[in-house]
């Protein structure tokens, strides 16, 4: 068996060495087969050795033409193998490799110097033929590369943990950047969201300001894409996604873990980088509850158009007619909403709604109370500004519940978005009579709420038949009404003619443009 380390021109003299032994009968091929071997390449860096110490052509030449084939056969076809001796010259060989070049890969002047070395005979016959040792052995370390001097010390800290830091750091870097870039393709073209666009915009830049703090140059130079053996690994679920929230999922999840390895070993840069890329990993978290609590929320109110506002003592007639009334006219969520009641009543109010509404095939949504809209089964809870926030409610009623917040200005409107709301209230918008307001954000606050987010985002305070053209106009393409409803001696006419203004727009021409 050839051994793996030689040169092309060392695996062919091994082989015309077995040939030669079995030419002249032997069973193995010894050194002087080798030698031999070595020499029948007139061109080869053997004999070119041999000339430059000493050694005349004309004796190099009778040792190539004293028998044997000239021209080596097939490796697989080799009649004879090598002997023990022949073993021991190549392991000498390997060491002169190692000396003169710094590897082990053996070379043919590699070999005759072994020979020379080792083997007495040849050593002496070689001699008679002009053969200067220390030549040769010059000649051969020559070949050997110098050593670099140096002005002063070279200084180098553990170069080897910094480029296996280096590579970890760009390989969580690049996860960062394509689950970053994934998430805010989706809030910029599927959602077409300016408030998610503009946060996860905001993110992506705040990331790429962070790792510039490490040098490109580094990173780059300890990639290693060919060699990672992560490359060919995967698993049957990574290639398979069943919906868009499977996708938001698993890149939301990829992002917080890159951002925390990253958090890791940027440590090992500084503090200030550790601590930059935990706050980082926070915003990703938020994001993530409001991508896919939004998504979800998109989903389940996808139709919802026309909300009504209940209470008891300011309908027409009674609230389980009304609300039946109401929803065979199109309406689609109930909410009730009792400020006068005490708990007790709230809640025996509230249950009994629960029952009508899912009779009407409508949601229902309880006004202020998270712990009574719990205790009653509805769907939801909505919450003004005061009341308590988005998360708490939520620890209450659990991830599945609508929560739906009153806004009055674009900073109320984002933090409820990043917060996991399920829709807003836009306003109010008109004088109402069920209700009075301090100041009125008005249809101008309609028209930047609807282009800012996507989320569903029912119009309210004061909307009825008279006005609902200009709420439209500005934007509204959801309604939330309680008078032009429950005052109407005839709620089932009051919501169709609502439901027909609205329906006459498509809900996806409210003419936002999420910010780019």
């Amino acid at each position: 068996m050839i051994p793996p380390d030689l040169t092309p021109a060392v695996e062919r003299a091994l082989l015309v060495a077995q040939a030669l032994a079995a030419g002249l009968g032997a069973t193995e091929a010894q050194p002087c087969h080798l030698l031999q071997a070595l020499l029948s390449e007139e061109d080869g860096l053997a004999v070119s050795r041999l000339l430059g110490a000493g050694v005349a052509g004309e004796a190099i030449k009778p040792a190539v033409t004293s028998g044997g084939p000239s021209v080596p056969p097939d490796r697989e076809s080799a009649p004879s193998h090598l002997s023990a001796k022949s073993h021991e010259m190549l392991d000498h060989a390997r060491v002169v490799a190692a000396d003169v070049s710094g590897e082990h890969t053996i070379a043919s002047d590699h070999l005759l110097l072994a020979l020379v070395r080792q083997d007495a005979d040849l050593r002496q016959q070689l001699i008679a033929a002009g053969l200067d040792v220390a030549r040769l052995e010059g000649g051969i370390a020559s070949r050997a590369t110098p050593a670099l001097t140096l002005d002063e010390p070279l200084a180098i800290e553990a170069p080897a943990d910094d480029m296996e830091t280096a590579r970890i750091v760009d390989a969580a870097a690049n996860r960062a950047r394509e689950a970053l870039r994934v998430l805010e393709d989706y809030g910029r073209f599927a959602l077409d969201d300016g408030v998610l666009t503009f946060e996860l915009k905001r993110l992506r830049h705040d990331f790429t300001e962070l790792m510039e703090q490490f040098p490109p140059v580094l990173l780059l130079g300890a990639r290693d894409t060919l060699g990672d053996v992560g490359t060919s690994l995967s698993t049957e679920q990574e290639q398979r996604r069943h919906s868009v929230h499977e996708v938001l999922a698993a890149n939301s999840k990829r992002l917080q873990e890159a951002l925390r390895s990253l958090e890791e070993f940027g440590k090992l840069r500084g503090q200030a980088i550790g601590a930059g890329l935990e706050k980082l990993r926070y915003q990703a978290y938020a994001l993530e509850r409001a991508l896919l609590l939004g998504h979800e929320a998109r989903r389940r109110l996808a139709h919802a158009r026309l909300y009504v506002l209940l209470t008891g003592s300011q309908c027409a007639s009674g609230l389980e007619w009304t609300i039946a009334e109401a929803a065979a006219g199109g309406a689609q969520i109930m909410q009730l909403r009792e400020k006068e009641l005490g708990d007790r009543e709230l809640l025996e109010r509230a249950r009994k709604v629960r029952r009508w509404t899912r009779r009407a095939g409508v949601l229902f949504i309880l006004n202020d109370r998270p712990d009574l809209a719990r205790l009653c089964a509805a769907d939801g809870v909505h919450l003004g500004q005061d009341d308590l926030p988005v998360r708490e409610a939520r620890h209450i009623l659990g991830p599945e519940a609508l929560i739906g917040v009153s806004t009055h200005d674009l900073e109320q409107l984002r933090k409820a978005v990043l917060e996991g709301a399920s829709y807003i209230g836009v306003g109010p918008t008109f004088a109402s009579k069920s209700k009075t307001f301090p100041e009125f954000p008005g249809l101008a606050f309609v028209e930047a709420a609807t282009r800012a987010t996507t989320l569903p985002a029912f119009v309210i305070g004061g909307v009825n038949l008279e006005n609902i053209g200009a709420a439209i106009a500005a934007g509204a393409r959801r309604v939330a009404v309680g008078d032009a409803v429950c005052r109407s001696e005839e709620p089932e006419l009051a919501a169709a003619q609502l439901r027909r203004a609205l329906d006459a727009v498509p809900l996806e021409s409210s003419g936002r443009s999420a910010e780019r």
